[in-house]
């Protein structure tokens, strides 16, 4: 299963989910109405125990907003707790003090309760909804999720490579992959490269003259790019296993800390 199909996957389940959990805290509230609770039943749809079952949906869901909606994450963490709030009211209270049956009272009049953990979780709900609106438009992101699977995979088909023996190979291997990541950043920063047929360093020597990179990252690039080039020239000498070890290993820095 690639990168790409996980996340969709997630994301439809924790809307699912989402969905029925609202159900539930609103019932247990006794927020829901006859009607919902009639339709319910005519469905034959069980809702969960919100208590027993939110837990586990905030932490997957909290992940999926991270790697998705990362400007959002903050956010979603506050509605769950604040821990650096000043007051407790209405719009400081948060899910986890629901989960704890936390309850402020001024006298005999009820400052805040329970009930004010449904509109936190609906804000919550709403996040992970633009999430899905997100992934589902940035048809560009998509296709770096998928490139990112299949450097992965060429990787480790170097790995394999290197260790079969296959040493020019392999470094051979991992230079393309290196090639294609820095293409895919220079289209991602809109750094245009001249040449028709450009290589590593050409690569490298843009994004560095752009400020894409700073000079301690292009200086490795560029000394990857020189492992490579081992590899590519049969006149230089042979390269050693260990050479092309830390150049697998490092395309793979690259490809993973370099956007």
């Amino acid at each position: 299963m690639t990168k790409l199909q996980k996340y969709k996957d997630d994301l439809q389940r924790l809307t699912t989910e989402a969905v029925l959990l609202q159900y539930s805290l609103a019932n247990d509230l006794g927020l829901l109405e006859g009607g919902a609770k009639r339709q319910l039943k005519e469905s034959n749809i069980k809702v969960p125990d919100f208590n027993n079952e939110y837990e586990k949906w905030y932490s997957e869901a909290l992940e999926v907003v991270k790697q998705i909606l990362p400007s959002r994450y903050d956010d979603f963490k506050h509605l769950y707790r604040d821990d650096k709030r000043k007051t407790f009211d209405r719009l400081t209270y948060t899910i986890s003090d629901y989960m704890l049956g936390l309850r402020a009272t001024r006298g005999s009049e009820i400052v805040v309760d329970s009930k004010s953990a449904f509109p936190k979780f609906q804000q919550q709900v709403k996040i992970l909804e633009a999430a899905e609106k997100r992934f589902d438009s940035s048809l560009f992101e998509i296709k770096q999720l998928l490139q990112a699977d299949i450097f992965d995979s060429e990787l480790d088909a170097a790995r394999e490579l290197l260790k079969n023996g296959y040493i020019r190979a392999a470094g051979a291997v991992a230079g393309v992959v290196l090639e294609k990541h820095l293409e895919q950043v220079c289209v991602s920063h809109s750094v245009v490269i001249k040449k028709k047929k450009p290589s590593i360093s050409d690569y490298n020597q843009a994004l560095k003259d752009t400020q894409t990179i700073e000079i301690p990252t292009w200086r490795f690039i560029q000394h990857l790019a020189d492992l490579r080039n081992l590899c590519d020239h049969k006149r230089t000498r042979e390269p050693k296993p260990e050479e092309i070890e830390d150049l697998i290993n490092g395309v793979d820095k690259v490809s993973k800390t370099i956007f």
